[in-house]
């Protein structure tokens, strides 16, 4: 398969990897795995301004969510 390990030996791979950082680790794990290796894919194309405006725009959405907040709080203000 993968030249020479075989599913018995990757699911022995993934078993001590169980054991080792537990059921709740390994997501955060391979999420951070696949960023890494993303990343690095996208530094060598030249995709990195694309991946910062993405990122530049889901830091704002907080704040965009948190301005209209106030203003509907300061409207409810002057109604009062």
């Amino acid at each position: 398969m993968f030249g020479g390990i075989g599913i018995p030996e990757l699911l022995l791979i993934f078993g001590i990897l169980l054991l080792l950082f537990g059921a709740k680790k390994l997501p955060e794990i391979g999420k951070g795995l696949g960023e890494g290796i993303r990343s690095f894919k996208n530094s060598l194309s030249g995709e990195e301004e694309k991946e910062e405006k993405i990122v530049k725009t889901k830091e704002l959405e907080p704040d965009i969510k948190e301005n209209k907040k106030v203003e509907a709080t300061e409207k409810e203000k002057a109604e009062a």
